[in-house]
């Protein structure tokens, strides 16, 4: 019964008149990368949110935030269900990740420090297309990068993902870390999942992949992950490392989660505070990929995946759907 529930088709996805872009005018790179990605998924410019705050900051305190989303939301139009960030900085809003804190609005409750629980996102495994709509919650994801290369390369990945159901393998590493292989127990049911998906899959006892050239999804737990470049991840990637600090995007004492997207994945995801090795603050596997086989854009995918995602950062291109049939557009035309 759990597995027919995860393989359970959407009734449909989020598209590009549901998202809003917003950009921060105070940081070159934000405008940068945000008018190339209006440009590339065709959002209407009602949908473009320009803002201005002092983007040399990793944290943004929890009033300012607060005031700032107030006059984002104002100017927002009803249809839209989630949200595209257009910087890696700041990534934090005081003990939360900024793209939870735009889900949620700061709440003290998705805020915790070393093994406490933390509240549960409704959106967890949700069978919804309109999370505002139904949930009241607009998710969000960060098109981060630290270059405007690395973002058009980013955005063009996902772009050419769309509808192309890529023939690629599902890594799902487990090694000698095992403080931080607790996602090991989820491995079976991924499996169901992918075999169910007609999806390649391997389980590898070891600590990083080396030499593939067909990355679909990579999940391990890990501080690094070495040999990243000697990998070739398909458009739409998914690719993540269980660790404490993957989501401090630009000053992380372990490996940012930015280096699976310059790798060349489309999504990532990384706490920004302490979460301990709990596996509810990261997303389980199984779910991640049962979503996004069955036709989810990855900002659906990798949030329904996720049931504690108050310090978690999610990074990547929001609408890369690779499993879903749908009219494909160039990027950059």
């Amino acid at each position: 019964m759990l597995l027919l529930a995860l393989v359970a088709q959407p009734a449909s996805a989020l598209g590009a008149s549901e998202l809003a872009v917003v950009i921060n005018t105070a940081d070159p790179l934000s405008v940068a990368i945000g008018d190339y990605y209006a440009q590339a998924r065709h959002i209407d410019s009602a949908n473009v949110v320009r803002v201005r705050f002092d983007p040399r900051r990793d944290e943004l305190p929890a009033g300012e935030f607060t005031e700032l989303k107030a006059a984002i939301e104002r100017r927002l139009n009803s249809r839209v269900q989630a949200y595209a960030l257009t910087w890696a900085r700041p990534y934090r809003v005081g003990c939360m990740s900024i793209t939870s804190a735009f889900a949620f609005g700061f709440d003290s409750r998705f805020c915790a420090s070393g093994c406490r629980a933390t509240e549960r996102s409704h959106y967890f495994n949700a069978f919804t297309a309109r999370p505002y709509d139904d949930l009241h919650l607009r998710p969000a994801m960060s098109i981060a990068a630290t270059s405007l290369r690395n973002a058009r390369a980013l955005i063009d990945r996902g772009v050419a993902a769309d509808g192309a159901a890529p023939q690629g393998t599902a890594y799902l590493l487990s090694g000698d870390d095992t403080a931080r292989n607790v996602r090991v127990a989820e491995y079976p049911l991924a499996v169901a999942v992918a075999h169910y998906r007609d999806i390649r899959v391997e389980l590898i006892d070891g600590a990083a992949l080396h030499d593939r050239s067909d990355v679909l999804f990579y999940f391990l737990g890990a501080v690094t992950v070495p040999n990243l470049s000697s990998n070739r991840f398909v458009p739409g990637a998914i690719a993540d490392h269980l660790t404490s600090y993957g989501g401090m995007l630009t000053d992380s004492p372990q490996m940012s989660s930015l280096r699976w997207l310059e790798a060349g994945a489309t999504g990532s995801y990384g706490t920004v505070v302490e979460p301990c090795n709990m596996p509810a603050k990261f997303p389980d596997v199984a779910i991640a990929m049962a979503r996004y086989l069955g036709g989810e854009t990855l900002i659906e995918a990798y949030w329904k995946s996720v049931a504690m995602p108050g310090q978690g950062l999610f990074v990547g291109e929001p609408l890369a759907a690779p499993f879903r049939v749908a009219t494909r557009v160039t990027a950059g035309s």
